[in-house]
């Protein structure tokens, strides 16, 4: 029993200077996060955005403390990046794409113009709120959500946060417009 009593000490007492370290770094300036960058990783940081900075260093501190990935999850990762194509960047510019009319017969015998924003029936949409996550299935005409069927995107989206929410911004199908 002492046995663990002391390694759970330790642990807490890691926790604790790990929690500290990282209070530090989120009070820190762009210029000491680089500094620290620098120290933990050994090269120049490729960004000077403070925000990814902190999140790389506190995410470090806390693996060097905990142990990190494992080795598997490691080679996992590895695998998928060489999967991909993955940019550093994103394209500065944006192309116009013609929106695709994809129709779906209704229930009367109308054709009704299904919104080209929509993925393909059976796609599940997530969106991670509060700490929670919510799961939406694409439905021919309509959504489920927690096992009810609802009309609008905007219906879950309202429903899950009690205020008016434009339901393809709120799962991330649409950007928002300024101006």
């Amino acid at each position: 029993m002492e046995l663990w009593f002391t390694a759970q000490r330790k642990s807490e007492n890691m926790d604790a200077i790990v929690h500290r370290a990282i209070e530090q770094l989120r009070r820190s300036r762009l210029s000491a996060l680089k500094k620290k960058y620098r120290e933990l990783f050994g090269e120049e940081p490729r960004s000077s955005n403070k925000q990814f900075l902190f999140r790389r260093l506190a995410w470090q501190l806390q693996a060097n403390a905990e142990g990190g990935l494992s080795d598997r999850a490691r080679q996992r990762a590895a695998e998928i990046a060489d999967e991909g194509d993955l940019g550093t960047r994103a394209s500065t510019r944006l192309v116009a794409i013609p929106a695709p009319t994809v129709t779906a017969a209704s229930s009367d015998g109308f054709r009704v113009q299904r919104d080209w924003r929509l993925p393909a029936a059976g796609t599940f949409l997530t969106r991670r709120l509060r700490g929670q996550d919510i799961v939406v299935k694409v439905l021919e005409q309509g959504f489920e959500y927690q096992s009810r069927s609802y009309r609008s995107l905007s219906a879950i989206a309202r429903e899950v946060t009690g205020t008016r929410w434009n339901g393809y911004l709120f799962f991330g199908l649409a950007e928002r417009r300024n101006g």
